[in-house]
């Protein structure tokens, strides 16, 4: 389905269209990235982390330090996971959000199996934790934007030709 905008003169244009993805592809698009978004809660509040992550076994395997807020805060509760891969240029690409609950990994059994995982973390220091998300809910989205339909407007180029977009 493709969206339609009111373009400043009132004139309507397509903008793009985005398509609801199926369980499988959405997967299957979070094995092709390494970095997503763990959002979770802290004191009631939201609170979102960069994480380099890996899909084992229909799980979101997340590899973090002991004395960390997401070691300590997300363990058996339920969090969002984000992943995508965008094109500014082309205005197209996918998202992925799953919700799940997160689980310290305890087993030192599995633990062994995920140290052998190639799940390097980008933090310096010490990553002996692990934590798995379960996929309860997944909504993939992917957008594009039509053929031929031109680059996107960009909010500097009504700064540099219309006074009423200018700050000063």
């Amino acid at each position: 389905m493709y969206s339609l905008a009111v373009t400043r003169t009132g004139g309507a244009e397509v903008q793009g269209k985005f398509l609801r993805l199926e369980r499988a592809e959405s997967l299957r698009l979070l094995t092709t990235v390494q970095v997503g978004r763990l959002i979770f809660t802290v004191n009631a509040l939201p609170a979102v982390r960069l994480m380099n992550f890996a899909m084992i076994g229909g799980l979101i395997v997340l590899r973090t330090a002991a004395d960390t807020t997401v070691a300590r805060k997300v363990d058996n509760v339920i969090v969002a996971f984000e992943a995508d891969e965008l094109d500014a240029v082309t205005s197209s690409g996918w998202s992925v959000v799953v919700i799940g609950r997160a689980t310290r990994v305890i087993d030192p059994e599995v633990i062994a199996r995920y140290q052998d995982v190639a799940l390097i973390p980008w933090a310096p220091g010490e990553r002996d934790q692990f934590l798995t998300i379960t996929t309860e809910v997944i909504d993939g989205r992917r957008v594009s934007r039509p053929a031929g339909s031109g680059s996107p407007d960009r909010l500097s180029e009504y700064v540099d030709r219309d006074p009423q977009w200018s700050c000063g």
